[in-house]
């Protein structure tokens, strides 16, 4: 399993990549396996708002569909369109061509909830034993 050390993450497997007082929001590596193939991927509207740990999107696999959590709160900036036609780039490239959202991150201070890769990494090995 790949961790991206750029990233930081929550618990339900979402990473954010920190740029300025933006962030670019995705599922890990992790959860991308754990759903398997990946068939469709439902995104925000550009300008909803959402609080931390909010439902913003669902995937659905084959195996079933799951909820993506948001891991820091904030106004929805931009949406990688792209995933509405090519969701299997959730499988391929989770950490690159596989974002889901740009959001601009309404506290700061809700990142120091967040894991950094190295504590995420542990908690996923924990989860594997």
């Amino acid at each position: 399993m790949k961790v991206d050390p750029g990233c930081m993450y929550n618990e339900d497997h979402e990473w954010i990549r920190v740029e300025g007082d933006e962030g670019v929001v995705g599922i890990s590596d992790y959860a991308q396996d754990q759903l398997s193939d990946v068939v469709y991927v439902e995104l925000p509207e550009v300008g909803d708002e959402f609080e931390q740990g909010d439902v913003f999107s669902v995937v659905e696999s084959v195996k079933a569909a799951s909820d993506v959590y948001i891991p820091v709160g904030g106004e929805i900036l931009e949406i990688n369109e792209e995933l509405e036609d090519s969701p299997e780039l959730v499988n391929q490239d989770p950490f690159g061509a596989a974002w889901f959202v740009r959001i601009a991150i309404a506290d700061p201070e809700e990142l120091e909830d967040l894991m950094d890769a190295e504590s995420y990494q542990a908690f996923v090995d924990g989860l594997e034993e």
